[in-house]
């Protein structure tokens, strides 16, 4: 965690998430929610019975998570992954965070947590080697640089194609970079997103693209002269959503949606966006 300036941080996590609150939904391939009894507590089919092991990765960034502490309850990801866990019924001395690197998350194979919640986008790919549960949160791909850069004040998506852009590995925003933006030179890729900042800050790429509330936080907090060129529009027409990444075929899948569902349906999900997220005002649209 990248602790500059926390009060331009906390600035930046103010204002409201209007754009996403209320963009449209995904229609979700997850598996139904199952029956009450097979969601009750005692039955759930847990990597350590008793206790609720949510994974994320190090350092776990803000407004997601604040302090680089997942465990306080603090910050978008963190606040849900508690809200799901009470839903399921665990007090919050039952939920155990361990640290899993974004890639790895996704990858096939068994996994040691029981839910994993990163910032990790649902695509048909990653479904072939892991479960997601419906959406917790709606996402804009966002282009930022610094002033003076050579794509500072551009207005549409065709003026990036000549642009040096650069992402986090394994990501939607590098696929976004790819499919929507086009460049003409190869995009570089970072294995964190702290890795991305020091290379635009360096010069090594004229902008960075990440998802909106990470585009407030870091052009507010970690960046000197950040400024954020504009949001790129849904790709296909729908919104990119986050969800939990649960192991192929897990038993807890059902359930987890279910509660998702309910928190989408009772506010709460629009509540701790507008709690822990920044708006989209000065984010435009990009034509």
């Amino acid at each position: 965690m990248n602790p500059l300036r926390p009060a331009l941080g906390a600035l930046a996590v103010a204002a409201l998430t209007l754009a996403a609150a209320c963009a449209p939904q995904v229609e979700s391939s997850a598996p139904p929610p199952t029956d009450a009894a097979a969601c009750a507590k005692e039955s759930l089919a847990l990597v350590k019975p008793g206790t609720f092991t949510v994974a994320t990765d190090q350092p776990a960034y803000e407004p997601w998570f604040v302090d680089d502490d997942p465990s306080n309850g603090k910050g978008y990801e963190s606040a849900v992954a508690y809200a799901v866990a009470e839903k399921l019924g665990f007090a919050r001395d039952e939920v155990t965070w361990i640290v899993v690197p974004f890639t790895s998350a996704y990858a096939p194979g068994d996994k040691k947590f029981d839910v994993d919640l990163n910032q990790v986008s649902i695509t048909e790919e990653r479904r072939k080697a892991v479960d997601f549960s419906t959406g917790y949160y709606d996402v804009a791909q966002t282009v930022i640089t610094t002033k003076g850069s050579p794509i500072d004040g551009k207005t549409a998506i065709a003026d990036l194609a000549g642009a040096k852009l650069g992402a986090q590995v394994g990501t939607t925003s590098y696929t976004a970079i790819i499919e929507q933006i086009k460049p003409s030179q190869q995009p570089s890729v970072y294995d964190t997103n702290d890795l991305a900042v020091q290379a635009l800050q360096n010069g090594q790429v004229d902008g960075i693209v990440v998802d909106l509330p990470t585009a407030f936080y870091m052009t507010a907090a970690q960046l000197d002269d950040g400024v954020i060129v504009g949001q790129l529009p849904p790709g296909a027409g729908t919104p990119d959503q986050f969800g939990f990444v649960l192991g192929k075929g897990s038993r807890l899948t059902g359930c987890v949606s279910g509660v998702v569902d309910q928190l989408r349906a009772d506010g709460t999900l629009k509540r701790l966006e507008q709690e822990w997220l920044s708006g989209s005002g000065g984010a435009p649209v990009l034509s």
